[in-house]
């Protein structure tokens, strides 16, 4: 089988131009929903409910749950209007790596790429943990004992063949999953509102007093993990039809669907059990409170099929994740900061397919060592690498504010609440998260094992290779470096 590397988006050393000057590049196939549909299915709504939201009761600030979502929502939204300014003018596969190069400068971005790739892979191997843990769960309540590394394997083998193929083919089975998960979690609100009525939505969950109890900063860090991959739309400007409308629209539209969503369904689940006995009751069944919570006002037929979406969600979030990552090994490959051979785009499919295996088989081996060294999939290997991923990619979240600010600063078209508040106050936002993140990694992790809780020492080390690599590039490789960071950037709004 043959395959071509494309040629870069912007100029760079000659011989890349000329090696891509008749090759394939990524094929324009995702519309505004399909964007919005890997968006979301990467923050897994079902599992993001089923896990994340017990525990921001529980060791958060309790019924104040769902306005700490509406925060969270807020701080993103922010974020989000300077990324989406920033992305009518600049359009690439590169995501963060491209906007702080344009923003910040070429070592800057290195150092954003590697830390991408980082965080990306890690969460993804986190969320592979997580699927063979449940699957394991699930399949042995109906009877089939399949051990977790069969369930994680099996994932990741699917996962590699839809990264393989299309990425429209992707999207398509992503959001036949996320709309099973929504309806079934959307099911339980309703019920929960005919029987409870105006009790269902308790305004206690929005009192100052409760949202601003101790335990907020835990609660925002819970929050903040359920939007992990919810900035990818960029990555997907050169296979969008349209890029300078489906990025910014896609972005805004999974924030909001993403907000209203998990504030919802927690609002709802607080109303079911009273905002008095949030915190008690969800310390005490942790993983076990929405499935018990469908018991009650749906039946055990709908607790079943929750268990099984529950699963649906986590290959989804998979999926999703894979698919963010292997664009940055492809946009990192064709400006030859890592080797050429990622940004092989496959001759029929139009995928960056060589990206996508060499994730998958690191994906496996990160997986593999966890599971011979006797690991847990879920309280050792999944919350270690979600946690690691999310801290990455808050802090890529900040630099990214602080780029749209400099992007901007020169330019004619800046305007006092897209490109400068906006971006500050997400700024303010996600150092404060990123900052609530570190000092309660050790809570995340559920370990207090003192290596395990100084892995994210990794992503300060992505970062200062990256920085030292971009500076060897410019003294050694004066072409490749010209070449990083490069995309198409226009003066049209």
């Amino acid at each position: 089988m043959t395959s071509t590397i494309p040629a870069r988006p912007a100029a760079g050393a000659a011989a890349g131009a000329a090696a891509g000057a008749a090759a394939p590049g990524l094929r324009r196939t995702l519309t505004t929903p399909r964007i919005v549909f890997l968006v979301v299915a990467a923050a897994a709504p079902m599992s993001g409910v089923v896990g994340s939201v017990p525990l921001a009761y529980a060791i958060g600030n309790g019924a104040g749950v769902p306005a700490t979502f509406a925060l969270a929502g807020l701080i993103l939204l922010c974020f989000s209007v300077g990324y989406a300014a920033m992305s009518r003018h600049v359009v690439g596969a590169g995501g963060f790596y491209t906007y702080i190069g344009q923003g910040l400068g070429r070592p800057l971005a290195v150092a954003g790429g590697l830390t991408a790739v980082t965080a990306y892979t890690a969460a993804v191997a986190g969320v592979a943990g997580a699927f063979g843990y449940f699957a394991e769960l699930v399949s042995g309540a109906h009877g089939l004992p399949v051990p977790w590394p069969v369930w994680t394997g099996g994932a990741l083998a699917l996962t590699a063949v839809m990264g393989y193929r299309r990425i429209d083919l992707s999207a398509r089975l992503l959001a036949v999953l996320m709309v099973a998960e929504v309806a079934v979690l959307g099911l339980l609100a309703l019920a929960i509102a005919l029987r409870r009525g105006a009790d269902t939505l308790p305004a206690a969950s929005f009192r100052p007093e409760t949202v601003f109890s101790p335990g907020l900063g835990v609660a925002l860090m819970f929050a903040l993990i359920s939007y992990v991959g919810f900035e990818a739309a960029a990555l997907y400007g050169e296979e969008s039809r349209n890029p300078r409308r489906s990025v910014p629209v896609a972005t805004y539209v999974s924030v909001v669907l993403i907000t209203v969503f998990f504030a919802v369904v927690s609002w709802a689940a607080v109303g079911a059990i009273g905002a008095d006995e949030a915190a008690g009751r969800a310390e005490r069944e942790l993983g076990d409170l929405f499935f018990r919570l469908s018991d009650g006002y749906l039946g055990g037929f709908a607790t079943g099929v929750m268990q099984v979406l529950l699963c649906t969600s986590l290959f989804g979030a998979l999926l999703g994740l894979h698919t963010a990552a292997n664009r940055y090994l492809f946009v990192l490959g064709r400006e030859r900061v890592l080797p050429v051979s990622l940004a092989r785009v496959h001759p029929r499919h139009s995928s960056p397919y060589r990206a996508s295996v060499v994730l998958s088989v690191v994906t496996a081996l990160v997986c593999g060592v966890f599971a011979l060294a006797g690991a847990h999939p879920y309280t050792t290997l999944a919350t270690t690498m979600l946690a690691l991923g999310t801290v990455g990619i808050v802090g890529l979240q900040a630099a990214v504010a602080v780029s749209v600010l400099v992007f901007f600063r020169r330019r004619p078209d800046g305007h006092w609440w897209r490109t400068r508040l906006a971006p500050l106050l997400a700024l303010a936002g996600l150092t404060g998260a990123l900052v609530l993140l570190l000092d309660n990694f050790a809570l995340v992790t559920g370990t207090t094992s003192v290596w395990v809780n100084r892995i994210p020492w990794l992503m300060a080390g992505a970062a200062l290779g990256g920085l030292g690599y971009a500076r060897w590039l410019r003294s050694r490789d004066p072409g490749r470096y010209r070449a990083i960071a490069t995309a198409h950037v226009t003066d049209e709004d």
